[in-house]
């Protein structure tokens, strides 16, 4: 069903490939089916957990990669949208001679995954959902919440901090402030305001996935944190119930950064379900 032709490079190494009117930044790891990964808003392909990345790429060949306009993929003249960011996505992996494969996507990477099954179905095999809606309006995070994350005032450090406070529930934060420095004091690249503000934009202006649901055809898993603030649990329930072939994973004691705060686990639900 996919391509076996071995990707040129070292496991780990960076590849610069033309897409078209961007060079799109990407790296894989392992060997096997391929699964792909698609970040999520603000962020490059240096937040995924490398500790998750090495258990994936024990059993697939994952490809990460940067959206465009973020760490080192090109932002080019094209007006951003989640359609245009699936069909780079899908330009990216015929670029890679991949013909199929499973696909993950976290937050607004999981907007890009529904477009882009729908956009490109030959190309996803399975697809995993982390922390999706398909309306932002059906049911949204609490006004504290969302004053947080549009907060821009303070250092880039206060604003990075507002973040983090709303990826994790508050008693896991205070237990766990080393394993916050291992995760956010790692270089990120490039996250240029201008291009986090087009994201922003292009989440707003997205028309979602409501009515097209039962028509989505690939078995697919739905996985998010029971204490999720950002992406309310209740969007995921309600995407399971009106996706035909799909299954519901809710994670206890986690937040909108589950694959960080139980890397492990998140992998053995994912792995479950793909194999």
């Amino acid at each position: 069903m996919h391509s076996t032709q071995p990707l040129t490079g070292k496991s780990g190494e960076t590849l610069s490939l033309s897409v078209d009117d961007i060079v799109m930044s990407c790296r894989f790891f392992g060997e096997g089916y391929p699964l792909v990964l698609i970040m999520g808003y603000g962020s490059t392909m240096n937040l995924w957990e490398p500790g998750l990345l090495e258990l994936f790429a024990s059993r697939f060949r994952v490809i990460v990669f940067d959206n465009r306009g973020m760490g080192d993929t090109g932002a080019g003249t094209e007006s951003y949208s989640i359609a245009r960011m699936a069909d780079d996505t899908a330009g990216l992996m015929r670029a890679l001679n991949i013909r199929q494969a499973h696909v993950l996507g976290w937050s607004m990477g999981s907007l890009i995954a529904q477009e882009l099954v729908f956009r490109h179905p030959s190309l996803v095999g399975k697809l995993v959902l982390y922390a999706a809606h398909c309306d932002a309006e059906m049911f949204p995070p609490s006004p504290e919440v969302l004053a947080m994350l549009t907060d821009a005032s303070g250092t880039p450090e206060e604003r990075g901090m507002r973040y983090i406070g709303v990826l994790f529930p508050e008693r896991w934060m205070q237990n766990n402030g080393q394993r916050l420095k291992e995760i956010f004091y790692r270089p990120m690249g490039r996250v240029p305001e201008e291009i986090t503000a087009r994201q922003s934009e292009a989440i707003g202006s997205w028309s979602g996935t409501t009515e097209r649901l039962p028509l989505l055809d690939k078995q697919t898993l739905l996985i998010s944190g029971s204490e999720d603030r950002l992406v309310i649990p209740r969007n995921a329930s309600y995407m399971a119930e009106n996706i035909p072939f799909s299954q519901l994973c809710a994670v206890e004691n986690a937040g909108h950064g589950l694959m960080f705060q139980y890397p492990e686990l998140f992998f053995e639900k994912v792995t479950a379900f793909l194999e």
